[in-house]
């Protein structure tokens, strides 16, 4: 299945992607599916971020090239924070920081999203518990990193975490490419086959500390080649199976 939410009138919906047109839901497609007879041409669409979560969790440095990139050896354990609600995004948004950043990132990444409450699961289980797969881009805001030394606020400022265009269960995890793109020039490339830990172990290491509820996010990291974005650039998160998240910069 491939899901998407919508923006449409009467409000947001969740819809399942069918050949060119959107088959809408009258609920998250997180137990079961439950169509309420609406079609839209995908193309007509205005997407939203593709769930609503109660958080973000991310795992850094879980690229070798990237963890050397970032002035260190890969760690030894995922090494895990959060992003707020706030920095939920759309496919298409803009991606704006406040005057006093002085430096503004790009990371894309593969994430995924929770199907249901997951607690203490096994990796040999976490397909159980995974909605799907999508893009993500970990905007981050460098210099407020670096100078508060921890990634609270320059990681979770407003609509750092533009996220889709779509989430699905067709793609197998293991081995896909990564690609992002800055105003059509290839910055990143990668391929998840290369995660230091992979999602089965990352699922199982993060529910034993906390609970993951249905729509939450976990992603996976990113690749070597991070770097700088400035107003009027655009960027693209390009993973095979999955499509494009782009992104303009105001």
């Amino acid at each position: 299945m491939k899901y998407v939410r919508i923006d449409r009138p009467g409000g947001p919906c969740w819809g399942v992607v069918k050949d060119t047109d959107v088959l809408t839901l009258s609920k998250p497609p997180y137990d079961r599916l439950e169509y309420d007879g609406g079609k839209l041409p995908f193309k007509q669409c205005r997407l939203l971020a593709p769930c609503e979560p109660t958080k973000i969790v991310c795992v850094g440095k879980n690229y070798v090239e990237h963890a050397k990139e970032m002035g260190g050896s890969p760690p030894g354990f995922p090494v895990l924070f959060l992003k707020a609600p706030n920095t939920l995004n759309c496919p298409n948004g803009a991606i704006h920081a406040p005057g006093f950043v002085g430096r503004l990132d790009y990371e894309g990444e593969l994430a995924l999203v929770i199907r249901k409450q997951a607690k203490d699961i096994k990796a040999k289980d976490f397909l159980d518990y995974v909605l799907g797969y999508t893009c993500l881009n970990d905007v981050t805001a460098r210099d407020i990193q670096q100078h508060d030394g921890q990634w609270s606020r320059g990681k979770s400022m407003d609509g750092f975490c533009p996220i889709g265009p779509l989430v699905t269960d067709e793609v197998d995890p293991s081995a896909m490419n990564l690609e992002t793109r800055l105003n059509g020039k290839v910055v990143q490339q990668g391929s998840t086959a290369g995660f230091i830990t992979r999602i089965p172990q990352l699922l199982e290491f993060i529910t034993a500390a906390m609970t993951l509820e249905p729509g939450d996010v976990v992603t996976t990291g990113t690749p070597a080649g991070i770097g700088p974005m400035i107003p009027g650039d655009e960027v693209e998160v390009d993973i095979e199976g999955i499509g494009i998240l782009r992104n303009s910069v105001i």
